[in-house]
This record gives C-alpha cells, sequence and structure tokens, in this order.
C-alpha cells in the first residue's frame, strides 16, 4: 500500500514538473512569436524553426528544467516539418510539437484579436516617456 502512495505521489509530481515546464516554454515561445506578430512578419516553417531553435536554446529555461524534462520538449528527428518560406499549415492535425503549437496559437491569436473591430468604449493610452 506505501509503495503506491509513494508511486502516485511520484506520478503527481512529475506531472506538476511537466505542466510548469510547458506553461514555461508556452510564456518564451509566445514572447519570441510576439516579436515578429509585431513586425507583422508571416509564420512561414523557416521562422517556425528558428522559433523552436531560440526557445530550446533559451538559457533560462534550460536552467529551471533538468535535462530530461528538457528532452520531453525535444521535436523527434522522425517527424521531419519542411524548412521553407512558405506558410505553415498544419491543415486539421492537433498533434503538433509543444513548441510549435504554441508559436501556431499564439499567431492565429494575435490574428483573431487584428480582426475584431477596436471597442468603441475604450479608453484611450495615453503615450508616457521613458522615466514617466
Amino acid at each position: 500500500m506505501n509503495d503506491l502512495t509513494t508511486d502516485h505521489a511520484d506520478h503527481a509530481l512529475a506531472a506538476l514538473r511537466y505542466q510548469t515546464a510547458a506553461r514555461d516554454l508556452e510564456r518564451i515561445v509566445r514572447n519570441i512569436a510576439a516579436r515578429y506578430i509585431v513586425q507583422q512578419v508571416p509564420l512561414t516553417w523557416r521562422l517556425l524553426h528558428a522559433v523552436e531553435a531560440e526557445a530550446l536554446a533559451d538559457l533560462g529555461f534550460a536552467s529551471r528544467h533538468d535535462a530530461l524534462m528538457l528532452g520531453l520538449f525535444q521535436r523527434p528527428s522522425a517527424l521531419p516539418y519542411p524548412e521553407t518560406d512558405e506558410a505553415v499549415d498544419f491543415g486539421t492535425s492537433t498533434a503538433l510539437p509543444a513548441v510549435f503549437a504554441f508559436a501556431v496559437s499564439a499567431y492565429e491569436e494575435a490574428a483573431r484579436r487584428a480582426a475584431q473591430p477596436p471597442a468603441k468604449d475604450a479608453p484611450l493610452k495615453r503615450a508616457r516617456a521613458w522615466g514617466d
């Protein structure tokens, strides 16, 4: 009985560690994607690979999570994707590597926001100089 309790606790801890790492990686990918979204750079296969490489090479991410956890987010080499300047299209597939899924989600969210008309009652933001 004690082994079952320990196994359950180990699984729960592993799941929590994975969720924490996934949220961390998602934040990193969204920040990287935001730089390109602001510049209105379309999401191409080549850019997607660049975002993936930058996110997985993030020193903060690597220092917060152990090598085993980092390996879970590496795209298997058996899953080749194009490295072209064509627009990314996964069709109806929902089985994406984590970084790809986070980047595509960030671009889709930005497209939805851009398609929405501005709210009429939204207060205008006042520009501030640095240091104010």
